[in-house]
């Protein structure tokens, strides 16, 4: 599943070709006819990320809600003057499909959709297609602000408080490692980055959420924070820092050079030589050092 990094980078390219554009809503695959028809005509504002949610607001007061879940994906093209050509989302692809047309071919609009497609946006320039998400809905604002209120605080959103991801661990026996992967408690954070910054800040995955300190809760935060806004802008989820991989910049450290622990179970820690564990918790694979962790 996207972490939250690939949602604010979503949004940012639906900032960069569709911001202020009149658009056509439709749903070829014929699931969100009903919510695509509230939206056509209408005009996109600012595009916004909450955790792994994306918000798509209209000048009709309506809003897109898309959540990719496991299988979901944007698809992005148009003329050369549509600056947001790739595919994010999932299933995870080596760097991003262009769609762009080239200087010899004219662009006529976007290409016939795939059945599967969910939502299709056109504007003048250029297109973006949606297939598989686990949530595509349009709504009011006041059901805007219900699905945010269950949502917790996302690290990469200006207006984030903290506290509520702190208290939630603070009155919790569960594993901090199961806290972090909790969107009520804080949006975003998915499997890797909930390793990566165990991992950095030397703490116990297992440890129950209210045996941690402030301080080590605070750390948390602005970790993942750090690493979030790493992923924005290189679009990867790199972890390590550059000491760790001297004369490898951010950009080429992926896949071989871009995390410590995670999927990196049998080999042998970079910091004390532990043998790197996995097991399931919660349903989802947990990597962390034994040795470092404690």
């Amino acid at each position: 599943m996207p972490e939250g990094h690939s949602i604010h980078r979503i949004a940012r390219q639906f900032n960069d070709v569709f911001t202020g554009e009149s658009v056509r809503v439709s749903s070829p695959q014929g699931r969100y006819t009903d919510g695509a028809a509230l939206l056509d005509g209408a005009s996109v504002l600012n595009a916004y990320a909450h955790g792994k949610h994306l918000f798509v607001p209209f000048n009709n007061e309506l809003t897109l809600n898309v959540h990719l879940g496991i299988y979901g994906n944007w698809s992005f093209g148009g003329d050369e003057t549509f600056t947001g050509a790739s595919s994010i989302g999932a299933p995870r692809k080596i760097g991003e499909k262009e769609y762009t047309a080239g200087e010899a071919e004219e662009y006529t609009g976007p290409p016939a959709p795939k059945g599967t497609t969910r939502c299709r946006i056109v504007s003048e320039h250029g297109w973006a297609d949606l297939v598989g998400p686990t949530i595509c809905r349009t709504l009011n604002p006041d059901e805007v602000a219900q699905v945010r209120a269950k949502l917790g605080p996302d690290p990469l959103n200006t207006d984030a408080n903290p506290e509520r991801f702190y208290a939630a661990a603070r009155k919790s026996s569960r594993p901090i490692g199961v806290i972090l992967m909790d969107q009520a408690a804080i949006s975003g954070v998915g499997n890797i980055f909930r390793a990566e910054s165990l991992y950095r800040q030397e703490i116990d995955p297992l440890r129950p959420g209210k045996t941690l300190t402030d301080d080590e809760l605070s750390r948390l935060w602005e970790d993942n924070k750090h690493l979030l806004t790493i992923g924005v802008r290189v679009g990867r989820i790199i972890t390590t820092e550059q000491k760790d991989r001297p004369g490898i910049h951010e950009t080429e450290a992926w896949p071989e050079h871009a995390n410590y622990v995670y999927q990196h179970h049998g080999e042998l820690c970079p910091r004390c030589g532990t043998t790197i564990r996995m097991e399931e918790i919660a349903g989802r694979k947990l990597y962390w050092c034994p040795g470092c962790q404690k």
